[in-house]
């Protein structure tokens, strides 16, 4: 597979059981040889709170779970772009310890 189109979920877990945050998006992704690049859309923008708690959560530990609907989940790291509504998401390392943040990709 080249090229992913279509929607996902964006979710940061506190530890294996807690979701604290879920957002629906759509995705671009793009393979390059053994790299991908991948931009998201929030289907809905934030309200003002919503916003808030979501910039929140990526200033605790910017990993979060993208799962597709085929159930599927991949651990990322979420970038802003500077443009509302987008994002830039990078393959993210696992940390062994379970702390803050979506480190480990929960079981659906």
């Amino acid at each position: 597979m080249d090229s992913y189109e279509g929607p996902a979920t964006l979710e940061w877990w506190a530890n294996r059981s807690t979701c604290m945050g879920r957002l629906g998006v759509r995705v671009a992704v793009r393979a390059a040889g053994d790299n991908w690049t991948c931009e998201a859309t929030l289907e809905t923008p934030l309200a003002a709170e919503d916003r808030e708690n979501f910039y929140f959560l990526m200033q605790l530990d910017p990993r979060f779970t993208l799962r597709f609907d085929d159930a599927s989940a991949l651990l990322v790291t979420v970038v802003e772009t500077g443009v509302e509504e987008r994002l830039i998401l990078n393959a993210a390392e696992a940390d062994t310890a379970e702390s803050t943040g979506s480190r480990h990709v929960p079981h659906p």
